[in-house]
């Protein structure tokens, strides 16, 4: 027998992918391996992303808000449809719980869940409910749609583009080791309060409650700039920009002094004795877009805020670097989430 952890999460995908019959169906475009499955609509593409959450592998509820948890499982799934270029319509929350949980905990969960359909303007269709013997299991399948002239893939980058983030990195995993060691005070000492100032809030709900990015879609839309390829940044950007280029048999340079991480991250690193690249890098769960565009087109996108340009695609797969402002270069590698 083969031991699972020989595979890793993306060997066990692929090894599921490679078993799978190609799709019978006309309708359907585009199966396993990307952000979302695709599926002919006629004027646009269908849609449809599924994740699931897992406690103890996922979350932890001994500082995880229920309310924050059901708004972070839909923008799991959001995240996975903005990644195609697209826009979430539906999604169906199914369930599985243990006794412990009374009533107005699962309320609370739905409360979260439902804000989060408000905020990105997503029906909730339906589910499903079962008991569990290990704690809570949350699986979220969302429905979207793109124009076909709009669909964006991990597969499709050319050389040169130019590489680009939104928003900032790593800030995430940093309110996670926050929490974690608020935790472990708390389990030393019940009686403690917590040690969380105003200055790490911006940490914390990074990590409680973090935002897809369909407003960057919306964006992109308006200034009528399709991305050459895109993937959304949930397991880090080492391990996103390596799917991105291996798909697309592309290479790159990153520079790190243009990786935008926040102030606070900063501060948090250097007080967890953490390279602030380095979470970036590989902390994960920032949901933030990692795509490219061809460099005249960056030329739109040269004075947005939101959006850094972090280096640039080569023709060479074999080189996926990390490069100093010395001169130095480092091939990067995947060390996040497995």
């Amino acid at each position: 027998m083969t031991d699972l952890n020989t595979l890793g999460e993306i060997g066990l995908i692929d090894r599921i992918r490679n078993a799978t019959p190609a799709p019978t169906h006309s309708e359907t475009v585009r199966g396993i391996g990307d952000d979302a499955a695709v599926f002919d609509w006629g004027e646009d593409y269908g849609l449809l992303a599924t994740d699931m959450l897992v406690e103890g592998i996922h979350f932890d509820l001994t500082y995880v808000p229920l309310k924050h948890l059901g708004y972070k499982a839909v923008t799991f799934g959001v995240s996975d449809i903005a990644a195609m270029n697209g826009l979430p319509l539906q999604l169906t929350v199914s369930i599985g719980l243990s006794s412990r949980f009374p009533v107005e905990a699962i309320d609370e969960l739905y409360d979260g869940i439902r804000a989060a359909c408000e905020a990105y303007n997503v029906d909730l269709v339906g589910g499903d409910t079962t008991s569990s013997r290990s704690g809570l299991i949350i699986s979220v399948s969302v429905l979207g749609k793109v124009p076909k002239s709009q669909i964006t893939y991990r597969n499709t980058a050319q050389p040169d583009d130019v590489v680009c983030v939104t928003g900032d990195l790593g800030a995430a995993y940093l309110g996670l080791q926050l929490l974690e060691r608020e935790k472990q005070v708390f389990m030393a000492d019940p009686n403690m309060q917590p040690g969380l100032s105003e200055e790490r809030a911006y940490l914390i709900q990074r990590q409680l409650r973090p935002d897809a990015r369909t407003d960057i879609v919306h964006e992109l839309r308006d200034l009528d700039i399709r991305p050459t390829a895109m993937i959304d940044v949930s397991d880090g950007l080492a391990s996103e920009l390596l799917h991105l280029c291996r798909q697309s048999g592309k290479g790159a340079v990153i520079f790190d002094e243009n990786i935008p991480i926040d102030d606070q991250a900063y501060l948090a690193a250097d007080e967890f004795k953490i390279s602030p690249v380095t979470a970036a890098l590989n902390g994960g769960e920032d949901y933030e877009l990692l795509f490219t565009v061809r460099p005249q087109v960056f030329e739109k996108l040269a004075n947005n805020a939101r959006i850094t340009a972090i280096g640039y695609l080569t023709n060479n797969p074999e080189q996926i670097v990390l490069a100093t402002k010395a001169g130095q270069q480092t091939p990067i590698r995947a060390q996040g989430w497995t």
